[in-house]
């Protein structure tokens, strides 16, 4: 009897565990047709932006478009939050519930202006382009949280979905003030994703990074008629850039230093009294770039002195690396592979084709694989993202789709291009797709949550975060 028990209670739980999974497979492929039926509208919104091209702080229309559309759908929108005119959140909840998280990024790049053509050709002559897919990123990110949120009305999941509009990326890091306002602590898992030129579960960490001004201040004074009555401001920038040069031979190969000189004096004849330069520091870990940063602000002390000005240094914002999450990769991984490869057409293959040969890239068209999970690097190279820093408040789960040619550079034109037509829309759903099919996962598997809440706190350790920008409102009124 007891071993008829037994075989009855594996069986009665086997029919049980299967059920819910055929449960959480009927509402995988729900989210697809419901991206699906809101697909135009998504590519619209897409395109709206694309069209917008707003920079970091400035984007207006861009967020206004989506937070109308996220209110217009359901959503509870709070505008203005982390003292931040440009960004939101948007939220929706049934009983009781994990709250699950979705970042969505709308800001485009100066000078980048392009037509949907596979050569370079300026829409706006100088004019801002979304040469880093952002139009994308936030509106496939909203679709998805919009597909979750109709399985919530549906009666299908309990929790809260959120979105959150968070502009600034490309320069200030407006997330940095979000977190500041404390908007991501109550969050259990936070989903991010990035229009790219291949599909995979982003796992790999990026680069820490800081961005200062440095300010000389001197004496004017006649360049030929009396010159020794002057300090030069521009002599200080050029001592300071000097010593930025010199020091790139002895710092570690993971750390890369920047620099834009903003202002160097106006005219030829003037001994300039004031110079600008704005500094960018990165390396694969914080510990390893405060060394640097440090350094490099000693740097324009010692410029300083050396052409007798005083000087200035101040700190514009600082981000973290990201911690990966393999556990949330794996989740993600297997809805790629379940969804399939994203298909292209000749057309779009040609297309792509043209626009490598436009850049000098082997004529490869687009990356339709979906690459395996890669091993996670110690010190990954490449950019920066303060996606990192919400990644150190709540576990992130993060995605690359292809929406760009393979090889093409980044933050160019070639992005701009396909972000505006078919190529970055089938990226778009895409991304809608694997996102809400991964938080379909994390509602109804509380084990997985478990799961990436533990690697979360193991890679993060008994580091305290602590944020790296100056006290005050975020700089809204920079020069651009």
């Amino acid at each position: 009897m007891k071993k008829i028990l037994l075989l009855l209670t594996i069986l009665m739980g086997s029919i049980i565990s299967l059920s819910a999974q055929t449960n959480t497979e009927a509402l995988k492929n729900q989210v697809i047709e419901r991206i699906d039926h809101h697909s135009q509208d998504l590519i619209s919104l897409s395109d709206a932006i694309w069209e917008f091209a707003e920079i970091a702080f400035k984007e207006n229309q861009s967020a206004k478009a989506l937070s109308d559309y996220a209110e217009d759908n359901g959503f509870t929108v709070t505008r203005g939050v982390g003292e931040i005119p440009t960004a939101f959140t948007a939220e929706f909840s049934r009983g009781e519930g994990p709250i699950i998280g979705i970042m969505g990024e709308f800001d485009a790049l100066p000078g980048l202006s392009q037509e949907t053509v596979p050569h370079k050709s300026p829409l706006i002559e100088n004019a801002p382009g979304h040469g880093c897919g952002h139009n994308i990123f936030g509106v496939a990110s909203l679709g998805a949280a919009i597909a979750i949120k109709e399985l919530m009305e549906a009666g299908e999941l309990e929790g809260t979905i959120r979105f959150y509009g968070t502009p600034a990326e490309e320069k200030f890091f407006g997330k940095l003030w979000m977190i500041r306002a404390g908007l991501f602590d109550d969050v259990d898992v936070m989903m991010d994703w990035h229009p790219s030129n291949r599909t995979e579960a982003d796992v790999q960490s990026s680069l820490a990074l800081v961005d200062f001004l440095v300010e000389f201040y001197g004496q004017a004074a006649h360049a030929s008629g009396d010159p020794w009555n002057g300090r030069s401001a521009g002599d200080a920038l050029e001592l300071y850039t000097d010593g930025i040069n010199m020091y790139r031979e002895h710092i570690k190969p993971t750390v890369r230093i920047h620099y834009h000189i903003q202002d160097a004096g106006k005219v030829v004849n003037v001994v300039p009294d004031y110079s600008k330069i704005w500094v960018r520091v990165r390396d694969t870990k914080r510990a390893g770039l405060q060394e640097v940063y440090e350094r490099v602000m000693a740097m324009a002390e010692g410029a300083a002195i050396m052409a007798n000005v005083d000087h200035k240094v101040s700190l514009i914002s600082g981000i973290h690396e990201v911690l990966p999450n393999r556990t949330g990769g794996a989740a993600l991984q297997a809805n790629l592979e379940q969804l399939g490869s994203i298909a292209y057409t000749e057309e779009e293959e040609e297309f792509a084709r043209a626009i490598q040969r436009a850049t000098n890239k082997p004529e490869v068209g687009l990356d339709m694989e979906i690459n395996p999970m890669k091993e996670t690097a110690e010190h990954p190279m490449g950019g920066s993202t303060d996606v990192g820093d919400v990644s150190f408040i709540t576990p992130t789960i993060r995605l690359r789709a292809t929406t760009a040619p393979a090889g093409t550079p980044w933050h160019s034109w070639a992005v701009v291009a396909t972000g505006g037509m078919s190529i970055g829309h089938k990226g778009l759903t895409y991304a809608s797709k694997a996102l809400s099919m991964t938080i379909i996962d994390l509602f109804k598997n509380p084990d997985l949550i478990n799961d990436v809440k533990a690697e979360f706190l193991e890679r993060k350790g008994d580091y305290v975060y602590e944020g790296m920008i100056p006290p005050g409102p975020p700089p809204l009124d920079f020069e651009q």
